[in-house]
């Protein structure tokens, strides 16, 4: 039987149909554990390529979308470091005097009334004092907290927005909104649409990498959601590394299987996908083939970038790191390492900034945990020459609320929307100034606001991207990340 089939490919696919099944729903498992190890041997590495120009569409995921960059671009690579949970705006950049004279009075009802409120919400609404002494660092005296010290060495490098809004209060439609642009499900992220548009620079890695770290109060989930690739075809999504361990579950090859074995089943996965392809024409089918391609890529080029033995011991101890521990220092490394490697968008999480109570604590375990990696990665890429043309953007999916929430010594804020502080660095980027205000107490953003909309823009703009101008066709309409609502590119910021 066996002798029959190899002669007879339409017999041998008939045998394998019991199992399309499974190849279809873990296609990108397998392709993960690297079941493509010959692919490129076997002359399918450009199968995808070249049903992509038979389809009129560029050649490879190396490719940008037709007509891009719009413009000459300064910015190669974004990395963004997002605190989850939302950081106070209040105990890091945004200073207010009279935030202090008020210390527990009762918090104004013109600044609330109307105005939604996550967990405060119908309780009484008392003013919180800063919990931290504020100083002005580098030549143009930028406001910094001593909560974050390492940021204050870094004062003359990033440019601090004090005027952010967003529109989402709780967590998952925050992240949702700030990744995507929208809480509407099925909508793609912001590192696929940038790989979407330019195309990816390395062979090697995915062009989006995703990192997370835990460390903090209440570490809330992050959903594999907020790296979807959405309507866009799945080769785009971020693939998340783990922290420890493994990077990438499956991606040596399994006890017992060799090339041989290897080289037969991928050679029938892709008569079964051509065969399949040629009733469905299914742009997905194309996307897995690729993934294939990609895992056995990575067989090489991931144990090659988590061996940190050739960091320097001063550099680990500059980051505060020690490799394979999981943490965020660690993951800056990683995020160095990925940006050195060609890796178009790296996002990291670090989970903890939750604070509803204990908000003294827990600002210092954050802080203790993130602010020296963040320093050590600024300060790293620019050493190497990369900071000029890298995008570096930190930040939560909104700030907290000048009211305190709880009692006493433990008291922390809740969730706030109308102004809070993100700030950005590199590619182009202004250095050593601060954007922006909110008002006396630091409630709404009052001067040059701007909208998680407008940061969209100004990143798509720092890569070369006029946001107006890179859709997809969708459901009819025109998407694109920025919606469908007014967004500006923030030029004062841009130097």
């Amino acid at each position: 039987m066996a002798n029959n089939s190899s002669k007879n490919p339409d017999h041998r696919l008939a045998n394998w149909c019991n199992r399309r099944t499974f190849l279809r729903q873990n296609a990108l498992g397998l392709g993960s554990a690297a079941l493509a190890n010959l692919l490129a041997g076997d002359g399918l590495a450009n199968t995808s390529n070249r049903e992509r120009k038979a389809a009129g569409k560029r050649e490879s995921l190396h490719d940008a979308l037709p007509g891009l960059p719009h413009h000459f671009a300064k910015a190669k690579r974004v990395i963004f470091l997002c605190m989850a949970g939302g950081p106070s705006h209040l105990e890091t950049f945004d200073y207010k005097p009279q935030l202090d004279k008020l210390n527990g009075k009762p918090m104004p009802s013109e600044f609330t009334k109307g105005q939604p409120i996550a967990q405060l919400q119908g309780k009484e609404l008392r003013v919180q004092g800063h919990l931290t002494k504020f100083g002005k660092y580098g030549k143009n005296g930028q406001l910094i907290s001593d909560y974050l010290p390492w940021h204050q060495k870094m004062a003359d490098d990033i440019c601090v927005i004090k005027s952010m809004v967003t529109e989402q209060i709780n967590h998952d439609p925050a992240h949702t909104f700030m990744n995507t642009g929208t809480i509407i499900g099925n909508r793609p992220s912001m590192g696929a649409w940038i790989n979407y548009g330019l195309g990816s620079v390395t062979d090697e890695l995915p062009g989006f990498v995703v990192l997370t770290s835990v460390g903090g109060r209440d570490p809330q989930p992050i959903a594999s959601r907020q790296w979807s690739s959405g309507f866009l075809p799945s080769e785009y999504q971020g693939v998340e590394f783990n922290s420890s361990g493994d990077p990438v579950h499956y991606v040596t090859s399994p006890d017992g299987v060799n090339l041989k074995q290897q080289s037969q089943l991928i050679s029938t996965i892709r008569d079964l996908n051509n065969a399949r392809n040629e009733t469905l024409r299914d742009p997905e089918i194309s996307a897995r083939i690729a993934a294939y391609e990609m895992a056995f890529r990575m067989q090489t080029s991931v144990p090659e970038l988590m061996d940190f033995s050739n960091e320097s011991q001063a550099t680990l101890d500059m980051y505060g790191a020690v490799p394979g521990d999981g943490s965020y220092a660690s993951n800056c490394i990683l995020a160095r390492r990925l940006a050195e490697r060609g890796v178009r968008f790296i996002h990291l999480y670090h989970r903890g900034w939750d604070h509803h109570g204990d908000l003294k604590k827990y600002m210092n375990i954050c802080c203790d945990l993130t602010d020296r990696p963040t320093w050590a990665l600024l300060s790293d890429l620019k050493q190497r020459g990369m900071l000029e043309d890298t995008l570096l953007i930190w930040g939560g999916e909104f700030g907290r609320t000048p009211m305190f929430q709880g009692k006493g010594a433990a008291s922390g804020r809740d969730h706030h929307i109308k102004g809070f502080s993100m700030w950005m660095a590199g590619a182009g980027i202004k250095p050593g100034i601060s954007y922006g205000a909110t008002d006396e107490l630091g409630y709404h953003a009052v001067e040059d606001v701007v909208h998680v909309r407008d940061m969209h823009a100004t990143m798509l703009h720092l890569l070369g991207v006029d946001h107006s101008r890179m859709t997809v066709k969708f459901q009819g309409l025109d998407m694109k990340l920025t919606g469908v609502e007014e967004a500006h590119v923030v030029k004062d910021i841009i130097a």
